[in-house]
């Protein structure tokens, strides 16, 4: 045998436990949060700046959801979470006086009371994250 074979053999033999777990089922990647926990797209709105001009603000959300029957329920209503969602920040967004800082508690209790009328039930707790006015 000469070298080329060896070389050969050796890279073959080294694809194998690849090939072999690429054929196999795939294990499921966990999601940051847990499996309950699903996350929302960040939510944005304009507010005005100290100085006068428009500004982003910006709200990262997610909600856990333990049980299972209601977190199919959320997800599939994640559109309509979502656009509850930004109504909320962007009236909240649209009254904040230039300068003060956002208040997380109001804003926080606001969501969690859109989360429990679109999901229909309680259940769901909503997980604030980032406030960040730009």
């Amino acid at each position: 045998m000469n070298r080329r074979d060896i070389l050969a053999a050796i890279a073959l033999l080294s694809a194998v436990p690849g090939m072999a777990a690429a054929s196999g089922k795939k294990a499921e990647k966990k999601k940051g949060g847990g499996e309950s926990y699903i996350q929302i797209p960040s939510l944005t709105a304009t507010a005005i700046r100290p100085s006068g001009k428009r500004g982003v603000f910006t709200v990262e959300t997610g909600i856990d959801v333990p049980d299972g029957a209601l977190r199919n329920r959320a997800e599939l209503n994640l559109p309509r979470l979502r656009a509850a969602y930004v109504q909320v920040v962007q009236t909240y967004a649209a009254g904040l006086s230039p300068t003060s800082a956002p208040n997380a508690d109001f804003l926080a209790r606001e969501l969690q009371r859109e989360t429990d009328r679109v999901l229909g039930r309680k259940g769901a707790r909503l997980l604030l994250g980032t406030l960040l006015l730009n």
